[in-house]
């Protein structure tokens, strides 16, 4: 029986993305380097450090993976402050907070960093939902690496038989499932080019999955 549900965030909870993407390639130009975005694409749900170590190994390049991490997120900080569109997802609020009058133990298990998440949930008030909240930046291992959704379980409490997971991104699809748990694709307008392929099942809104219809899932 479904006893909880570990969230990701960027792309399932809000719509960071054009954020990211932004102050991604303004770090690029400071760092004058050119990233196709194919490869950009490939870096969808894995942790700033493991995508700013890639980018100096690919590009040799003569700065280290934590001051490109340092410049990215003073960008991301500026935009974040003075971006006035910023919203939850259509649908995302109803369902936290279905899950949650229901019984089901809810945890975040996001790559992004604890500030960026704590910004989110300070700025739309979900703190009151969830029993705690996991950032891939604190960890060894990024997605699609199992360690955060195993770690996200243990803090929920429960066998990861008892779990679910939302994700809308691949890398994030194939930890769960190396993680050995249930993972719903939550097919986002805002997410391109991701496999929902391993995923146990896709949905187009959260209406799919409220709790009446995930119950028993597991």
């Amino acid at each position: 029986m479904l006893k909880a549900v570990l969230f990701d965030m960027d792309g399932v909870i809000v719509d960071t993305e054009p954020l990211h993407r932004k102050a991604y390639f303004m770090m690029f130009s400071d760092t004058n380097i050119d990233v196709p975005e194919a490869m950009y694409t490939g870096f969808t749900g894995q942790s700033t450090i493991n995508i700013c170590k890639q980018l100096v190994d690919h590009f040799s390049l003569e700065v280290s993976a934590e001051s490109l991490v340092a410049l990215k997120r003073k960008h991301f900080k500026k935009l974040f402050d003075t971006d006035t569109s910023l919203q939850l997802l259509d649908g995302v609020l109803d369902l936290i907070k279905d899950y949650y009058q229901n019984g089901l133990t809810l945890v975040l298990a996001s790559s992004a960093s604890m500030p960026n998440i704590n910004r989110i949930f300070d700025r739309f008030d979900l703190n009151q939902y969830f029993v705690t909240k996991i950032s891939g930046a604190d960890l060894k291992a990024s997605k699609p690496h199992p360690e955060i959704f195993i770690k996200a379980a243990e803090a929920a409490g429960q066998p990861r038989e008892n779990c679910m997971v939302i994700e809308d991104a691949t890398n994030g699809i194939k930890a769960a499932k190396a993680a050995g748990i249930y993972c719903v694709a939550y097919n986002s307008k805002h997410s391109t080019e991701q496999d929902y392929s391993q995923a146990d099942k896709v949905v187009n809104s959260f209406g799919e999955i409220g709790y009446e219809n995930v119950k028993g899932i597991v």
